[in-house]
């Protein structure tokens, strides 16, 4: 989801700021501002700049240019070093080299176990599946147990229901909290309709408990919020009217039409 792009793109449109008055005003060239509103990272110089002209376009367009410098730090870059370091016992990474009773031999690893089970295991699966697939490869014969008719019908049912229209699986939940940085209205629906937040104020410096539920339907009053989708930073742009959202795990935070925002009446 192109949300910080979207956020800078929407946050210069409502302003009515030419891309040319932010490269004058930030010094940043128009390529890496329209770079950063299409979420075109590979166009950057590299992540330090990437994060630099991002709160600089952020703060000129009045935006809280350290949460989104966050928020793409969690989505976009990458694991450093040494998160990518092979874990080794503490007691091999504390023996030096020249230690004396030089070095024990080494064991298979828990890799090479590991692949060598799952052969294993569908080495046994395969000799399974032919065994019991060859007593019932012809039709009609003894040892068939081929059934035909509503019977079989159903047996297919009952064993794959997604070929048959089965039920889906339930959506996952997803988990929202909110923090004021100045006093924000706010009406907070979760599932069956569910008033969380029902419509009251949040002063400043407040935060809200952390809900979960499948679905929220937000209202809020101005944009002096941020939220917290699954622990991620997610800024609001700044708008004269009211805005809402609706948020699920599958497709994360979608704004709603004025006409479709949610109210604690």
């Amino acid at each position: 989801m192109p949300e910080i792009g979207a956020t800078l793109r929407d946050a210069r449109m409502r302003a009515h700021i030419d891309v040319s008055e932010i490269e004058a005003k930030t010094k940043i060239r128009a390529k890496y501002l329209r770079a950063l509103e299409n979420e075109e990272w590979g166009l950057l110089p590299g992540p330090t700049f990437v994060k630099s002209f991002l709160r600089t376009y952020a703060e000129a367009l009045g935006l809280d240019g350290k949460a989104l410098v966050e928020e793409y730090r969690v989505n976009y870059e990458g694991l450093n070093e040494a998160a990518l370091e092979p874990i080794v016992a503490g007691s091999q990474r504390a023996r030096p080299r020249g230690s004396g009773g030089g070095r024990s031999p080494a064991g298979p690893s828990r890799r090479y176990i590991a692949a060598v089970t799952v052969v294993a295991a569908l080495i046994v699966l395969l000799i399974v599946l032919l065994i019991t697939g060859g007593g019932s490869s012809k039709p009609g014969s003894a040892g068939s147990s081929t059934t035909t008719g509503p019977a079989a019908h159903k047996h297919a049912t009952r064993q794959s229901p997604r070929a048959s229209g089965g039920t889906a699986a339930r959506p996952a939940f997803v988990a929202l909290s909110l923090q004021a940085s100045a006093a924000v209205y706010v009406c907070l629906i979760g599932d069956n309709g569910r008033r969380l937040i029902p419509g009251t104020e949040l002063l400043a410096g407040s935060s809200t408990p952390t809900y979960r539920a499948r679905r929220f339907e937000v209202t809020l009053g101005n944009s002096s919020v941020t939220m917290f989708v699954d622990g991620r930073a997610r800024a609001v742009p700044p708008s004269a009217q009211a805005i809402g959202y609706s948020i699920t795990k599958a497709n994360g935070r979608r704004p709603l039409p004025p006409g479709q925002l949610p109210t604690c009446r």
